[in-house]
């Protein structure tokens, strides 16, 4: 059975990973900032899109984890899995990128002003090529996570980041949006070609191309896509919560900013943590190695956010001036921290529970708790900011975090309870 450290060193590179991805993020945004206000105004339109779509293709490659992971001592024998898999991730993609190639007509008709619209220029088209690229790697940080090597999950995020910064360096002050769609679209490009070298490495044979299996790509669905909707649910509601927040005062509007900025940071630990002990799950031979697995995982990551709570908790008065100059806001901020910190634990341990449901195969109980919890905090967003103002929003956050704590909790001790083994559900 797995450690706890040997689970914190297959953590943390794909920790560093998403470090890195954030890093090339925040340049953007600033070279962007930099440049003009309106192309900034634009890639922020673009970006309310762009992150949940991609992020629920990388949820949908998740769910390739449990499938994978029973082949980690025959890696070789994954690769009809893996066929499939590419088959799902391209729908997928492919979906995503309608929605982003759909950014310009939604921002129209959602009231954006029209000089920022036309700001947009080709990008959409940049960045849908960009998710068909990703969704095209069927998944390989996955199952190089699934197979034991999740170091080589960094290299790729890397080599994304190295060239996503240069080119936005480079083009972004002669040609602004379109130059970052270039660079956006080649860092894919880089990073999906370093992906395909390590896959192949790990498999010791390339993947090569095979007849789509309706019946085994139905069995991969059932997992990844409760996963791409669970991450759609929680963008959705989170930008609820948002709306909610601009309810109450400009000042809180901002302080809810910085507090969302921060609770995104802190959750990257619990989040590695939790994608790591994944393929621990679903090979653990008996219910109790699987509880072991889940608890120890989810002991991390509560550790983890609690030490990065602990630095916020330090250093907020130094840290806090980089994200505003108006005292007011830092002084807001400052006194939600412990109330954001505590919602934060409380989403870091129910993402472990989550993701035990996912290595379980049974993803969709995870989103029918999702849809529950959350349904609840979006129709309590806006009446509870305008009753009790920001406190009361992040307090009603904790809250949905502590029921989805507990019911992800639950649920995954009771399907634990049915589990036969990693190869309880036969092959794909």
């Amino acid at each position: 059975m797995i450690s706890a450290a040997a689970l914190l060193r297959a953590a943390v590179p794909l920790f560093l990973a998403m470090v890195t991805g954030l890093a090339g993020s925040l340049v953007v945004t600033s070279a962007l900032g930099r440049h003009d206000t309106v192309t900034l105004a634009a890639f922020a339109v673009m970006t309310a899109v762009l992150n949940p779509a991609s992020t629920a293709v990388a949820g949908a490659l998740r769910g390739l984890g449990p499938f994978v992971a029973r082949y980690r001592d025959d890696p070789a024998a994954a690769v009809p899995v893996l066929r499939d898999a590419r088959w799902l991730s391209l729908l997928v993609g492919a979906l995503g990128a309608a929605a982003v190639l759909c950014v310009p007509l939604l921002a129209g008709a959602a009231g954006v002003p029209s000089e920022v619209v036309r700001a947009l220029g080709p990008l959409p088209w940049f960045l849908a090529a960009y998710l068909m690229v990703y969704a095209a790697t069927g998944g390989a940080g996955t199952v190089l996570v699934a197979l034991g090597r999740g170091r080589e999950v960094l290299w790729a995020s890397l080599a994304n980041t190295v060239v996503l910064v240069a080119l936005t360096f480079a083009l972004v002050p002669s040609y602004g949006l379109t130059g970052v769609g270039v660079a956006w679209l080649l860092g894919g490009v880089a990073a999906a070609a370093v992906s395909a070298l390590t896959l192949r490495r790990a498999l010791g044979r390339p993947i090569g191309r095979g007849r789509p299996r309706p019946v085994w790509i139905a069995r991969l669905a059932r997992v990844s896509l409760p996963l791409a909707a669970t991450v759609l649910i929680k963008f959705g509601v989170l930008g609820v919560v948002t709306f909610a927040a601009g309810t109450t005062s400009a000042r809180d509007a901002a302080a809810h900013a910085v507090l969302n900025a921060l609770s995104g940071v802190i959750m990257l630990a619990s989040l590695a943590v939790a994608q790591a002990a994944v393929p621990e799950v679903a090979r653990a031979s008996d219910a109790a190695g699987a509880r072991r697995v889940n608890g120890t995982a989810a002991l991390l990551a509560v550790a983890g956010t609690g030490a990065g709570s602990l630095g916020l908790l330090v250093a907020g008065d130094l840290l806090l001036p980089l994200f505003s100059d108006d005292p007011a806001v830092r002084g807001r901020v400052l006194a939600l921290l412990p109330l954001m910190l505590l919602a934060a634990a409380l989403d870091a341990a129910q993402a472990v529970h989550g993701m035990g449901l996912t290595a379980l195969r049974k993803s969709g109980v995870s989103l029918l708790f999702f849809a529950a919890g959350y349904g609840a905090l979006v129709v309590a967003a806006v009446p509870v900011a305008r009753t009790w103002g920001l406190t009361g929003l992040w307090a009603a956050v904790a809250v949905a975090n502590l029921v989805l704590f507990v019911l992800q909790g639950a649920g995954f001790r009771r399907h634990c309870a049915r589990w036969r083994g990693e190869g309880a559900a036969g092959g794909a």
